[in-house]
Parts: structure tokens; sequence; C-alpha cells
């Protein structure tokens, strides 16, 4: 039984490497930050064009009506990326800004063939009259925090020039500092994280599944991470590890709760083990989110925010609790006093 608990947790361990992996190798992705970009103008006003920002301030996104043709003019003049009448989306290869594009802050690796007098050589990318790009007209490009500005301030304005049907279009975009969030939620997170681990060792005592403390935890988990994951355009690059770390706590918890209930006590200590270890993983991978200002997702901050850190105070506590209960010997029934005395002897 140790053995399957063992094989249970490496199996485990190996898919969170490999889809944390997965999600540093893909395109960089939107994260919290402080600062939030808006469109401020269109000029000429264009009604077959929907620019807008994902993530705050990490994307800009261009949505196409059918039948219209559009060219994004990159940082040197060159056309960059072009939204066909067809609705497919193409990007040039040729352009050295398809290459600052990839990384939010620019560093993307520019091949020899790709200079602003190169002829295009187009690739498609959507099919859908939608795509988002890192464009570094729409945010902040440096990682310290702009000189003399505080929250409130407007730190970037810039305009991104479109061509619309040949018609030039100027996209006017402003970014500005946000305050930073509440501490609430986070602290009401981590109260009802440590409320969780109680419930879990109250329950214990009185011959109830302790994982059954940890069910609102997960549900929880796993709503936000879904919520967060499907917020985001594929291109942007969401990353599974939001929903896949919660969902084998999941797992675990059933796992758990099944192997409890067939007095396999071990098995559950050690998918409760599993289950924490998920739980803290998912929330320092969310840490930054506890105070930044802006969180890339649909859900409310407050609720991802109260989420993160609940899951850190309660994986925590189910993780330390597991190593207890596993580390301490079980009780030997046949070993137990019984109060009778020793026969004497004649």
């Amino acid at each position: 039984m140790r053995r399957a608990v063992d094989g249970l947790v490496a199996a485990a361990v190996g898919v969170v490497l490999a889809v944390a992996g997965a999600a540093t190798a893909h395109a960089d992705p939107p994260g919290p930050t402080d600062y939030q970009s808006s469109i401020v103008a269109i000029e000429p006003e264009t009604p077959t064009i929907e620019p807008g920002i994902v993530g705050g301030d990490s994307f800009f996104e261009l949505r196409v009506d059918p039948g219209v043709e559009v060219f994004v003019v990159g940082y040197q003049g060159e056309d960059t990326i072009w939204f066909r009448p067809d609705g497919t989306v193409w990007e040039n290869r040729n352009s050295p800004s398809t290459y600052l594009n990839a990384d939010r802050l620019g560093g993307g690796s520019i091949p020899p063939t790709a200079t602003p007098d190169a002829a295009p050589d187009w690739e498609q990318v959507a099919s859908d009259g939608h795509w988002a790009w890192h464009d570094h007209r729409a945010h902040w490009m440096q990682e310290a925090r702009p000189f003399g500005r505080g929250p409130g301030d407007r730190i970037v304005e810039a305009v991104i020039p479109l061509v619309v049907d040949d018609v030039e279009v100027d996209v006017t975009v402003v970014s500005t500092w946000q305050p930073a969030p509440s501490p609430l939620p986070a602290i009401a997170g981590g109260i009802a994280g440590l409320a969780a681990g109680l419930g879990a060792v109250l329950l214990r005592r009185r011959g109830v599944a302790a994982l059954v403390a940890f069910v609102p935890v997960v549900v929880l988990a796993v709503v936000v991470g879904v919520w967060q994951f499907a917020s985001l355009p594929p291109e942007t690059g969401p990353r599974p590890v939001w929903w896949v770390l919660p969902t084998i706590a999941a797992i675990s918890l059933v796992v758990g709760l099944i192997a409890d209930r067939r007095s396999a006590s071990f098995v559950a200590d050690g998918a409760q083990l599993l289950l924490g270890v998920e739980l803290v993983v998912w929330g320092f991978l969310k840490r930054d989110g506890l105070t930044a200002a802006i969180i890339p997702s649909d859900a409310p901050g407050w609720l991802d925010r109260f989420a993160t850190a609940t899951a850190l105070g309660s994986g925590l506590v189910a993780a330390g609790l597991a190593v207890w209960w596993l580390a301490s010997p079980p009780v030997n029934a046949s070993r137990a006093p019984t109060g009778s005395p020793r026969p004497a002897h004649r």
C-alpha cells in the first residue's frame, strides 16, 4: 500500500513538472500587474474594428469584421500583422516587430532575415478575425517602477497605427498606474485556510474523514483556476497549471475519501499529503496576484486573492498534518491492554 501512495505522489510530481515546463515554453502569458491600459481614441472612427486590452496591460487585441482588410504597422513602419477580408490573420515572419512582440519586454531574438525592408513572409496564425499580441506601444516596458510617478498617474501614451481598407487609422492607448488592492481578501483567505486545517483535526478526532474539511477549498481553487484559464485568448498562452494543479488536488481528495471509507487510513493520509502539495504549489504560482492591482482573469480580483491565500494556508496545514499522521505509528489493537489480570502460576 505504501508503494501505491509513493507511485501516486511520483506520478503527480511528474505531471506538475511537465505542465509547468510546458507553460514556461509557451508564449509569454499575461501576469498580475499594477498598470491598466485602455483605448482612448480611434481616429478616424472606424466601426469595422474593435481594439482592446487583455490582462490589464499585457496584450493588445484586435477584432476585425468580415470583409475588412487591416494591416498593423510595426515599430519601424513595416507591415507586421495582416487581417484578411476572409477572416484569416497572418504574421509577417520577416518583420522585426513579430519577434519583439513574442515577449512582454521585447527580448525576442530577431533573425537576420527580418528587416523593415524585407519582402513580407506571411504565416497564418488565426482564422476568426481576432488576434492578440504584446504591442509594446500599449504598456510600460521596464521592470522598474516609473521614476517620479505613483498610483493614479498616466505612465504611457502612444499610438498604434493601422491601415483599414487603405485608410490610415490611429489607435491611441494610455496606461495608468493603479492603486494597490485591499489586503482583506488575502487575510481572510489565510484565516479560512487555517480554519480548514483546524476543521480537519476536529473531524479526525470524531472519526470523520479529515479530507472533508478541504472540500470547499479544492472546489474554490478549481473554479478560480478554470475561470482564469478560460478568460484569456489561446494566443496569449494561458497556463494549464491554473486548472491542472487544483484538478489533481480534487482527484486526490476523491481517492482519499474512498480510502477512508474503506479504512485504508495510510492511503487517505497519502492522498491528503498530495492534495496539500498541489494547493501550495498552485497558491505559490499565483502569489503575485495577492498584491498586484490587476489579475489577468475575468473572476473578481477579491475572489482570486481569497482563493490563492486559502489554498496556501490550507495546503500547508493539510500537508503538515498528513506528514504527522503518516509518521505516527498505528495502534496495534492486539497489544492493547484488556484490564484482565494474568492467571496465577500454580
